[in-house]
């Protein structure tokens, strides 16, 4: 029934080795599994800079290429949180929200990248949000609420709540054909998702 949320990808791709180390040394650093599923959100979170707010230009894709780098938008490090979460045999896939660029619809449209996790301890789906905290930003690990990076404020903008085993083929796709991350994230980030055109 989770299969599809545990395999490995060029996107998702566990099977790196910098990446399985990782999750092993956070299953081993946690208590339960619960408690791994949030040391490896805070890391992912806290460790991983968003490549806006570092300012940094540097382009990842891939889970290890996120990893190795140690930066990334938000589609990298989602892609990263579900890597070595699968490595520890832990269910997790990918949401997505539409949301304004700025503080207003003029500024534009961008799609928003989040995970899903399975706690088979309690039998349901939670989501999470490693995009990185700032000021006016603050995402945090809920058993019982979905407490995101962004709430759905403007006209336009849209909260999927969805939940798919692979990352959406067109964002991966701007990041393959992009080498310059602040120039992507000014304009190139794409306002649809490609799921509904399959």
């Amino acid at each position: 029934m989770y299969e599809k949320y545990l395999e490995k990808s060029k996107y998702v791709d566990y099977d790196n080795e910098s990446v399985y180390k990782l999750a092993l040394d956070l299953k081993n650093k946690s208590s339960d599994k619960i408690d791994l599923i949030k040391n490896t959100y805070h890391y992912v979170r806290d460790n991983i800079k968003h490549s806006w707010d570092a300012q940094d230009r540097r382009v990842s894709i891939s889970a290890s290429d996120c990893l190795n780098k140690g930066v990334g938008i938000c589609w990298a490090k989602a892609n990263l949180l579900a890597a070595l979460l699968r490595a520890n045999n832990i269910p997790s896939g990918f949401s997505y929200q539409r949301l304004t660029l700025g503080d207003t619809i003029d500024s534009g449209y961008c799609i928003h990248a989040l995970n899903t996790v399975y706690i088979s301890e309690l039998d349901k789906w939670i989501r999470l949000d490693a995009r990185g905290n700032k000021i006016g930003v603050n995402a945090e690990f809920s058993l019982d609420e979905d407490i995101l990076a962004f709430k759905i404020k403007n006209k336009g903008e849209i909260d999927y709540h969805d939940n798919h085993s692979y990352p959406d083929k067109r964002l991966m796709k701007v990041l393959e054909e992009s080498n310059d991350a602040l120039d992507m994230y000014l304009h190139h980030l794409p306002d649809k998702l490609s799921y509904d055109e399959e």
